[in-house]
């Protein structure tokens, strides 16, 4: 069983006072202390004027993460004193317990921590006891001893896949395969440590279909097309019909056309990445070699 806990805009709701007698702890020199206080009450900008911030650090500031695990440590030590399995990032954690009976006992004096020692705010909605099968951490899910992505993480993914290969977006496909590149090593740099195989083959059939898609609009034209599908091989009668076809370039990018054409070995030459091929070199990088 798990206790998940949720921290209610965390980085909104932490105590100057709180968060700085903890930092007095480990920095003794009183100007460091000074400038934080500064970095923390600079205020921020809202419709062109500067609102005071009278509690919380700044999202995305470059001391806020380690403030965070200034303020949490405490928390750390807490569970550690309790001898629980937990796990933390920022102000995302789960701790582990062998009962739901355990875990609604933590959950309870656990929010009961956080709220009267470290002044934070726990949110009663998203908080809850379940088992490890029925929650997410830092967008991975688990099923028993295996960890795989969240299908809240999935679609984050596919929204910008889409909006990486929408026909609307109209730059070069140099530029559009790069920043899709880009976005795959990053996502598959995080998320490929899922152990979950079986939509992967698929996802790289989406993703082919979509670039395809693109290419087929940006040519436009009617000549254009057959003159592009029958310098990559497509028979000429074939690449007319195609071209002359009034459907969709969604449709269209899964006819025989499309595909004699703009071949698999194609697209990755022109640049487009494999999600299985970035898959099987994360946890088979012997045989991807």
């Amino acid at each position: 069983m798990a206790v998940d806990c949720d921290l209610a805009k965390y980085f909104d709701t932490v105590e100057h006072d709180v968060l700085m007698a903890r930092v007095s702890r480990k920095v003794q020199d009183k100007r460091v202390l000074k400038l934080i206080g500064k970095y923390l009450r600079a205020g921020v900008m809202i419709d062109g004027r500067l609102h005071k911030t009278r509690k919380g650090v700044s999202q995305g500031g470059p001391l806020s993460p380690m403030l965070s695990n200034i303020l949490l440590d405490e928390l750390d030590m807490e569970v550690e004193g309790r001898s629980h399995r937990f796990a933390r990032y920022a102000d995302d954690f789960v701790i582990l317990v062998k009962s739901r009976r355990a875990g609604e006992r933590v959950m309870v004096s656990i929010t009961r921590f956080l709220v009267k020692k470290l002044k934070l705010k726990v949110n009663q909605e998203k908080s809850k006891v379940a088992h490890t099968n029925e929650i997410s951490f830092l967008g991975f899910a688990f099923s028993g001893a295996k960890i795989r992505w969240s299908d809240k993480a999935f679609v984050r993914f596919k929204q910008r896949i889409n909006e990486l290969t929408g026909r609307s977006w109209g730059v070069y496909m140099e530029y559009r395969l790069f920043k899709l590149a880009e976005y795959l090593r990053g996502w598959m740099g995080y998320f490929g440590k899922s152990e979950l195989y079986r939509p992967i083959p698929e996802i790289d059939h989406w993703l082919r279909r979509r670039v395809r898609m693109c290419y087929w609009k940006q040519w436009r034209y009617c000549r254009t097309k057959v003159r592009e599908l029958t310098k990559l091989g497509t028979f000429l009668r074939t690449a007319i019909s195609a071209g002359l076809s009034r459907k969709g370039p969604w449709r269209l990018s899964r006819t025989l056309a499309t595909q004699s054409g703009m071949t698999n070995q194609w697209l990755k030459d022109q640049g487009l990445l494999s999600v299985k091929d970035l898959w099987v070199n994360i946890h088979y990088p012997a045989t991807a070699r």
